[in-house]
């Protein structure tokens, strides 16, 4: 116990530490966010795109977020493959949490109807759930990315703000 006492006092440290620079990365974050897009959230998606305006196109933007399908193709045949992971990972990662919060807290948005036969249903397999929030979160990049840099409202979208 003795040994372990000096450990459990380090990792008070880190924790206040740790919660102290959380704190400083949320109070970043603009006050107005769609519902369900944590302060959090918001920052490491901003943080790990960088520069929304890079991006020239919704293909470039899908494609940075690794969430695009494989394709293998030879001669006539054709086949998709799943999705090709070459992009960010704590972007993916956080993309598609996100994407679970919004089928939570926006309902009503235009990509979650979309989809909402496949999500909301629980008789559904998990591999089409999971095939269906992965083109949920890679949509959900493009739509931050045009709510970032102005070409489209949050109102077209469909999204409820706090």
């Amino acid at each position: 116990m003795e040994r372990l006492e000096v450990f459990r006092a380090l990792l008070h440290v880190l924790d206040a530490q740790l919660r102290k620079l959380t704190q400083a990365v949320e109070a970043q974050a603009p006050a107005v966010r769609p519902r369900g897009l944590g302060a959090l959230s918001f920052e490491v998606i901003r943080r790990e795109i960088g520069d929304w305006r890079r991006f020239n196109n919704r293909k470039q933007v899908g494609s940075y977020t690794g969430l695009c399908a494989g394709v293998a193709s030879s001669g006539g045949s054709r086949k998709t493959l799943s999705i090709n992971k070459c992009g960010n990972p704590r972007l993916r990662s956080s993309l598609v949490t996100l994407a679970w919060r919004l089928v939570q807290y926006q309902p009503r948005c235009r990509l979650i109807q979309k989809w909402k036969r496949i999500l909301l249903k629980p008789q559904m397999s998990s591999g089409a759930r999971k095939k269906a929030i992965v083109a949920v979160a890679r949509q959900l990049a493009v739509d931050l990315w045009r709510w970032q840099t102005g070409r489209i409202q949050t109102e077209q979208l469909g999204w409820r703000m706090n």
